[in-house]
């Protein structure tokens, strides 16, 4: 079963792009959908088997040089089991929900067959990443990784005809390769110390790596904190950590599918995959846990920030995306990889339903994307508003205080932030504070949403507002799925990912220290460190519900009062133009002086030199030669042969 779930995409892929024109396009997107809920429904089958320890399939010997050998392999553990279920499953709902939403694309013209392409790019993306996460060494992974960059390249970028879609798959592709040669240093480094990219072997050389230390510039660096260090700013580009997040708000650019596909619930969450897949060598690098918990608590809290005025549907929940992953990245960072699963599986439900939403709320809407030309549109798309109310209910983390019933982020998000506390260290603490400020603002760029969305007097073109209608039943559907998800996954599935059953359940997938008790010490904190994100959840709603329904006229005024820190949010803390003056204009300078000094004075100067100058010299040198008279091309010919007589005399004698 593995093997088809990896592979099958793939055919969907190849078959939809290059054959598409032998099965038609309604051939090519019913084949490559049918495969993924084929791959979906092995993958549940998969998820409820149990493994001991991790079982190896090989399928091809693949890379053999030098003492290097690798073959391309699936590793099967829990950790795989989790993400075979979220990749398929979300990729399995998108794909259906594309049938309707690319059915009548406006921003395409008519004859534009389109549709495969799209299907087909889905498709291989769903294979690339499946490749990633069943991956048994390194550069298995890092050919997923790098296959999910592609993959994201070409559907962020699928309206080409659009500048700016061009422009952000562009973006996304370099920023991420930022973070990529972070994560190749790490590989290289690591076979440079073991002699070995394979797992196995990898793993039991962590205790080992924490011993050892290499010279750099002036500094004497510890092995497994610096390759540890390394492959996390692979994780920060892939997941958009803080610094090297600019690329996931413009990825909106890409039709709404893919934002829910890629940009919700897999590719950004590769990265908290690599750091739980590489907990062997994380656990012995104390340092690296440290960074990575206050990037990610950072991260989590500066979305957040930004997300409280954005005004484009997509760039909240984008926003919100970028939050919650900084949630993952805290909790792995204080030791809890398998608490930091927990909300990666909760979160695809309700986020990628979220997307999934707003997709369907830009449909109604003639696709209008701006939350301030909404408005009162709970009564014209009442199946929509119910699932995006529960998404909502979900990320923003609704439940029973002290209970474990709630919704799927309230059992998550609420684990996460007890572990940070229970780390009993400095950065621990830093975490939970920055983390329960992120979920009371959470709490209200959400509700703000769906106060702007789906409540108060209609906004905007009045005419898209009497058009706009439900969506059809195959974009609805996979809603419906995705809020089941939403709804109970949390309290199915507490148990083995933070409850007594943890260690059991997960086997050897992921490797804590014997120092490592955190999960332990979560379950016994204090109440009001449990109750806390319920009431920063409830202040979130309450300021939301006051600005955005009782009293509506309190933001525009806000705005006007706070001027300098409203466009400090609305320009996403300025991160855009700081990068564009620290590296994007002198790259640009250094271009064109490369451009102007070097290859046109230097290179093409010096032919021109040489092509314009010395040849024609030379060439008018040798036609004087040519005087068609015998007796000159006979001295030339005696001279010749005195020439070399005589050369020959002076080096080797005569005898």
């Amino acid at each position: 079963m593995p093997t088809i779930i990896l592979f099958a995409p793939l055919i969907g892929a190849l078959i939809a792009g290059f054959g598409w024109r032998m099965i038609g396009e309604r051939g090519a997107q019913f084949l490559t959908t049918g495969l993924l809920i084929l791959a979906a429904v092995l993958s549940w089958m998969v998820f409820f088997q149990s493994f001991e320890e991790a079982e190896t399939i090989t399928i091809l010997r693949w890379v053999e040089s030098g003492s290097l050998s690798v073959d391309w392999a699936i590793r099967m553990d829990r950790l795989t089991q989790i993400m075979l279920v979220v990749v398929t499953t979300v990729s399995a709902l998108v794909h259906v929900y594309s049938l309707g939403y690319m059915a009548d694309d406006p921003q395409w013209g008519e004859g534009e067959s389109y549709k495969p392409r799209f299907f087909a790019y889905l498709s291989f993306f769903t294979f690339a990443m499946l490749a990633l996460v069943t991956s048994d060494n390194l550069l298995q992974m890092f050919f997923g990784w790098e296959g999910v960059g592609v993959a994201s390249y070409l559907l962020i970028g699928f309206y080409y005809k659009k500048p700016s879609a061009n422009a952000a798959a562009i973006k996304a592709f370099v920023v991420n390769r930022v973070g990529d040669f972070g994560f190749a240093l790490g590989i290289f480094g690591i076979f440079y110390m073991t002699d070995s990219i394979s797992f196995e072997v990898i793993f039991g050389q962590g205790e080992a790596l924490s011993r050892q230390s290499f010279h750099f510039l002036w500094m004497d660096v510890n092995a497994v904190e610096a390759l540890t260090l390394l492959l996390f700013i692979g994780a920060m580009g892939k997941s958009a950590q803080l610094f090297l997040h600019t690329w996931l708000p413009d990825a909106m650019e890409g039709p709404t599918p893919v934002s829910a596909l890629i940009h919700a619930a897999t590719m950004v969450t590769a990265g908290v995959f690599l750091v739980s897949r590489m907990s062997p060598l994380y656990e012995y690098a104390p340092g690296t846990l440290t960074f990575v918990t206050v990037i990610g608590a950072t991260t989590a809290f500066v979305a957040a920030t930004i997300g409280l005025v954005q005004n484009d549907i997509k760039r909240v929940i984008a926003y919100s995306t970028m939050s919650q992953l900084g949630y993952m990245f805290a909790a792995a960072g204080v030791g809890v990889y398998q608490v930091a699963m927990f909300h990666l599986l909760t979160h695809a439900f309700f986020k990628a339903m979220l997307f999934l939403g707003a997709g369907s709320v830009i449909t109604a809407m003639h696709h209008e994307q701006d939350m301030r030309s909404y408005g009162g549109l709970r009564k014209k798309i009442p199946l929509t508003f119910w699932a995006m109310m529960i998404g909502t209910l979900a990320i923003t983390g609704v439940g029973i205080p002290l209970t474990t019933i709630g919704f799927a982020g309230f059992i998550s998000k609420d684990a996460i932030i007890e572990s940070t506390f229970a780390a009993g260290s400095g950065v621990g603490q830093y975490a939970f504070w920055m983390l329960v400020i992120a979920a009371a603002m959470t709490a209200f760029y959400s509700w703000r949403l769906m106060f702007m969305t789906f409540y108060g007097p209609q906004k905007g073109d009045k005419h898209a507002h009497e058009h706009a209608h439900e969506s059809p039943m195959v974009m609805l559907v996979p809603l419906g799925v995705l809020a089941l998800g939403a709804t109970f996954a949390g309290m199915l599935w507490r148990g083995v990912f933070f409850g007594e059953a943890v260690g059991e359940w997960f086997g050897g997938a992921v490797f804590t220290g014997a120092e490592n008790h955190v999960i332990h010490e979560a379950h016994s904190v204090p109440e009001w460190v449990s109750v806390a994100p319920f009431v920063a959840m409830v202040l979130g709603f309450a300021l939301a519900w006051l600005m955005y329904i009782a009293r509506p006229g309190i933001p525009a005024a806000l705005a006007r009062r706070h001027h300098g820190l409203y466009h400090f949010l609305l320009n996403k803390w300025y991160f855009d133009e700081l990068y564009n003056v620290l590296f994007v204009k002198p790259a640009f300078k250094i271009g064109h002086f490369l451009w102007k000094k070097g290859d046109g004075a230097v290179i093409d100067g010096g032919l021109n030199g040489v092509a314009l100058g010395f040849i024609p010299w030379l060439t008018r040198l040798a036609g004087r030669w040519q005087s068609g008279y015998v007796f000159t091309y006979a001295l030339a010919m005696i001279l010749g042969v005195g020439g070399l007589i005589t050369w020959f005399m002076m080096t080797r004698g005569i005898n």
